[in-house]
């Protein structure tokens, strides 16, 4: 792996863009959250396809898909990350993040699994927390199944598991992920076989536009507040989002503001959590949804979008 590039700002989040042996490019980052320092709480999100098969229409990684990375490719990615800041591999920060959600859809990857498996022994890191966000696609039985036994051995209570499914109509369900899937029942039955005592309750993730549906009716009938978190995010700018004529419900600006659903959510029953990052990172390039290689491809034929993807690309040679 050459890292060829990076974009970022060290006290919010970097990006890095890498060729691969096979020329292919790909893209992870590390990120903090401010105001708390990287000892409280590091975040390393990587890439596990070349492209997505999903084609989600809020995120710029989707589409152009090539495959998947091997084990060791996306190890290298991290080990990357790491050394830039523990060379030895010991890890202090109380809460350790690894997202295998930068580029593709990680339960088409058997091999994030096989990592999952290694990551406490590979690494000295007491804070470590595995996160697995999924569209829940219909093919991924196997891989749910497996990592139902490796939350078990190696995480209980220190995993955090995601279902994005940012609407409650099927059919505006089916237009945002469009992509054989899971129905709301069989991610309730999994939610209810893989929660125990002591566990982080399963995140089922918004990203809502002006004109979604998100019956709270619907999902009391499926998902269990017992078991079930909601989380609910900005649609982030992005070209795809931007192209599909979808605009955030959620202002990022607005982070204290009272939205209905928000408080209708609660009143159900819900612990919710409005996720509203840095607005710089719109500016990076490291919101969930966006990336730097689609933003390249479409400077030249001098497309843009406001107050994104506007950090200078630095130029950041290193072969692993």
């Amino acid at each position: 792996m050459k890292v060829i590039s990076s974009s970022g700002q060290e006290s919010i989040a970097t990006v890095f863009l890498a060729e691969m042996p096979n020329s292919r490019i790909i893209e992870f980052l590390e990120s903090v959250q401010p105001p708390y320092p990287r000892e409280k709480k590091w975040v390393l999100i990587v890439s596990t396809l070349y492209g997505c098969p999903v084609k989600c229409p809020i995120c710029d990684a989707g589409g152009g898909y090539q495959g998947k990375l091997t084990e060791d490719e996306i190890f290298t990615q991290i080990d990357f990350l790491i050394k830039r800041r523990y060379p030895d591999f010991h890890i202090p920060a109380e809460k350790f993040k690894i997202q295998f959600a930068r580029m593709g859809e990680p339960s088409f990857n058997m091999a994030v699994l096989d990592i999952l498996e290694k990551l406490p022994f590979r690494y000295n890191a007491p804070g470590l927390m595995p996160c697995i966000s999924s569209v829940a696609p219909s093919v991924s039985d196997r891989f749910f199944e497996r990592l139902l036994d490796i939350k078990e051995k190696h995480y209980r209570g220190r995993f955090q598991l995601q279902f994005s499914i940012h609407s409650t109509d099927e059919k505006e369900r089916d237009f945002l992920i469009p992509v054989k899937k899971w129905s709301f029942e069989k991610i309730a039955e999994y939610g209810r076989r893989y929660f125990k005592n002591g566990d982080r309750k399963i995140t089922l993730n918004f990203a809502p536009s002006q004109s979604s549906v998100i019956d709270v009716d619907v999902l009391k009938q499926h998902f269990d507040p017992e078991l079930f978190f909601i989380k609910i995010t900005p649609i982030n700018p992005t070209y795809r989002a931007e192209k599909s004529g979808l605009s955030s419900y959620i202002d990022p600006a607005q982070k204290d503001y009272k939205y209905a659903l928000i408080e209708s959510l609660r009143t159900a029953g819900y612990e919710v959590l409005l996720s509203i990052g840095e607005t710089a990172e719109n500016q990076i390039g490291s919101n969930c949804g966006q990336y730097i290689t689609q933003h390249l491809k479409e400077i030249k034929y001098k497309n843009s979008i406001d107050d994104s993807y506007t950090s200078p690309l630095r130029e950041y040679i290193e072969t692993c």
